[in-house]
């Protein structure tokens, strides 16, 4: 398995999506996880939802095409859109290098923030992501 990387402060879903709160219970941020673009290759493209869509967790709502193949973007929590990574339209591949920066996708204000509580935290989401057999 490469070098992959989970910071401690953020809370990962079962589709490898990462949530990292930005306005203590009403306003998350999230992207893909490390483990998610090592296993889709160079990015290429993203489809991400607008602001103001409403999105539902763990249905998708948007895509990361790769060269190697298109993934779905799974919502880890629900809520509305309310900012997305516009850079990305131009520099895709950023998901890449900066997963947890430079490379998020949309933020989220939270319907239910007790969605959270559903997420894993960064031990429980490697131990996961090794049980795949990664």
């Amino acid at each position: 398995m490469p070098d992959l990387t989970f910071p401690a402060s953020l809370r990962y879903s079962r589709d490898h999506e990462w949530v990292t709160e930005t306005r203590e219970g009403s306003v998350v941020r999230v992207g893909i996880s490390d483990f998610a673009q090592d296993q889709l290759g160079d990015v290429v493209f993203v489809d991400l939802p607008d602001v103001g869509d409403s999105v539902t967790a763990n249905e998708n709502c948007g895509e990361v095409e790769s060269t190697k193949s298109v993934s779905d973007i799974v919502a880890p929590v629900s809520g509305e859109v309310i900012a997305v990574n516009e850079s990305l339209e131009d520099a895709p591949e950023v998901i890449n290098s900066d997963p947890y920066g430079e490379g998020w996708l949309f933020d989220v204000e939270l319907s239910d923030a007790s969605e959270l509580d559903t997420l894993m935290d960064a031990d429980a989401y490697a131990a996961a992501v090794e049980s795949e057999g990664a």
